[in-house]
């Protein structure tokens, strides 16, 4: 527990709830002290760890954002931050790397294996396409991505993993099988990372997709494309009104 620090912030921070936890710790009131330890329930560890960042002595908000490509709007934003004043050991989330129509920002922590599986293509594919002779990636480096495609197909849809998705429960919602989407990406097993893109076969399209930018919400996003959060959150099967910047949602 850090200085400042909630059930409710923390819950709203990791896509969970207070009750949930409440019950993991067996906490019979909302009183936090500084320095306690919280349980996190497991489906919300399972980001991955380029994604957190732990402050260091020395470090601002300035230094972390330019080092992790993003911006100090971001980092307070997806923190709920309201101040530029940190604390040694407090944890960071860090936005998702930089997804744009044919395009890759390369994030600390990142490997050519981790991309590819992310976007959907392979290591060769992303060397061939940037003229790569070696694995050595550097942080901020703009990768190309190969037959890249954000938008509407004949016959697939795009959706980011989250956290607790699961290949049967993108399959149930989407009604297709299991074995299809695994089909469509290349999957030889049921791992999923989160902020990983799939590719979702469908014989019918009516969904358009939309690449969260730097400084979009939900609500201004709603009022771009005349629909209501609730309808985002609810074909995206948000829990939160948080968004990565690269995250792709589906517009009705």
């Amino acid at each position: 527990m850090q200085k400042g620090d909630t059930l409710y912030g923390i819950a709203n921070k990791l896509g969970t709830t207070v009750d949930e936890l409440k019950k993991l710790n067996n906490l019979t009131s909302n009183t936090l002290s500084v320095g306690q330890l919280l349980k996190i329930p497991e489906k919300y560890v399972q980001d991955d760890e380029k994604n957190i960042y732990v402050v260091k002595k020395g470090d601002s908000l300035y230094s972390i954002a330019r080092d992790n490509n993003t911006t100090v709007n971001e980092l307070k934003t997806i923190n709920n931050l309201t101040s530029d004043t940190l604390t040694i050991g407090q944890t960071l989330l860090l936005p998702s790397a930089t997804v744009t129509a044919d395009t890759y920002t390369v994030q600390k922590g990142d490997t050519l294996y981790g991309i590819a599986n992310k976007l959907g293509t392979t290591v060769s594919e992303l060397k061939s396409a940037n003229n790569l002779t070696s694995d050595v990636l550097s942080i901020g480096q703009v990768l190309k991505v190969p037959n890249s495609n954000q938008g509407e197909t004949s016959n697939t849809i795009t959706y980011t993993v989250k956290s607790g998705d699961s290949l049967y429960s993108i399959a149930k919602n989407y009604d297709v099988t299991v074995d299809a989407i695994k089909k469509e990406n290349n999957l030889t097993s049921n791992l999923l990372s989160i902020g990983q893109v799939l590719k979702i076969p469908t014989t019918s399209v009516t969904e358009t997709t939309y690449v969260v930018k730097s400084g979009d919400n939900l609500y201004s996003i709603a009022r771009k494309f005349n629909t209501t959060v609730d309808n985002l959150k609810k074909l995206n099967n948000l829990t939160s009104n948080l968004l990565s910047i690269g995250q792709i949602l589906i517009i009705e």
